[in-house]
């Protein structure tokens, strides 16, 4: 092997140590492109309708989310915060019904197979009594604050999440702002003769992006309204802050769907068993619709992401990211696997780009 293969092979080993080095920032500059497409998307949507200058379209948008979330925080906000606080209070009884209903049950089927003949068992009233185990709505509440200030003393402390919640916004709205300055700029450190080429990939990873989070916007929407009626049509309490956390779950595929069950299961466990089964009936219609009519209908230029990718995506990016490599999982997923399609497949191995070149 030559020695400039050499080279290049210790350069390429030297960039991937260098980004793994610096993951935690570019997660972060990451997500700040997220939150830029995201305003750029609503900006152009809003120049197309009234044709207005970018900065009026900028000041609009912002004025809007401000108003957005300036009414959440007076209407939705208390009443969710109450409804979560009591969903919470609700699910150390839900475990002991549930440990209770599994002993009936268990002596129950034993009594019908071995009828006559059954062997002297415990009396079933010792194991459903045997509930202290289970901690009571306090003590899980205790046991909850304790692990919080555990969490956070080990992740030094809570201004280190706000500096880089500031930073997200900062640097998103920089790049909203001037988004083709900040993009020539990315193009400029490309060899000259395949910045065309550049420019165009960028712009079909914009696209994918914006489709994306259009998409899983709406979704999430539908997800929400659509568990709000049903919910309420089984009499399930606590409506809004499930139909709530069914949303917001929702933009994280395969694990936020199945997170958010548990919370509107335990509810209605108290009320009537049942009722948990029509619960998990309806999330799992529910999240069908979504996957099989609702995205599809909302998301048709979006790019198509196998099941197993996203898995793959999902589980990877959580190990060397964490927590938020699990909520960026997917859309940094669009953007390689658009990068993989353009450069690796279409420019390298089929070498149709550079094939054009020669």
């Amino acid at each position: 092997m030559k020695s400039t293969n050499w080279l290049s092979i210790a350069a390429l080993i030297t960039s991937i140590l260098i980004l793994l080095s610096l993951k935690e920032i570019l997660i972060l500059f990451f997500a700040a492109i997220i939150l830029s497409m995201a305003l750029c998307t609503v900006i152009g949507k809003i120049r197309s309708i009234f044709s207005i200058p970018r900065w009026a379209a900028f000041g609009i948008t912002l004025i809007s989310i401000i108003l957005i979330l300036s009414i959440s925080i007076v209407i939705i906000i208390p009443q969710f915060s109450s409804e979560f606080e009591e969903l919470i209070n609700q699910i150390p009884s839900a475990v002991s019904k549930l440990w209770e209903l599994s002993i009936n049950t268990f002596f129950d089927i034993t009594e019908i197979i071995y009828k006559d003949n059954i062997p002297e068992l415990a009396d079933r009233s010792l194991l459903t009594n045997k509930l202290s185990i289970i901690p009571d709505s306090a003590s899980l509440a205790n046991g909850v604050t304790e692990s919080i200030t555990k969490i956070i003393s080990l992740a030094s402390n809570v201004g280190i999440g706000i500096i880089q919640l500031f930073f997200i916004i900062s640097v998103g709205l920089m790049i909203t702002l001037q988004p083709n300055s900040y993009r020539e700029v990315a193009i400029l450190l490309v060899p000259s003769f395949y910045r065309r080429r550049a420019r165009n990939i960028l712009y079909k990873c914009g696209n994918s992006l914006s489709s994306w989070m259009a998409g899983v916007l709406l979704s999430s929407i539908f997800v929400a309204i659509l568990s709000s009626i049903g919910l309420y049509l089984l009499g399930i309490k606590l409506v809004i802050a499930n139909a709530l956390i069914a949303g917001v779950l929702n933009v994280i595929p395969n694990v936020g769907p199945t997170i958010s069950t548990i919370f509107p299961m335990s509810v209605a466990l108290l009320d009537t068993p049942w009722k948990s089964l029509a619960v998990l009936g309806l999330y799992i219609v529910i999240q069908n619709i979504e996957s099989y009519i609702i995205t599809p209908s909302i998301m048709q230029k979006q790019v198509k992401l196998l099941p197993g990718l996203t898995i793959t995506a999902q589980f990877l990016f959580t190990i060397i990211l964490g927590p938020l490599g699990l909520l960026l999982a997917i859309p940094m997923a669009v953007v390689i696997q658009v990068f993989f399609r353009e450069v690796i497949i279409h420019d390298i191995l089929e070498r149709n780009y550079f094939t054009n070149k020669s």
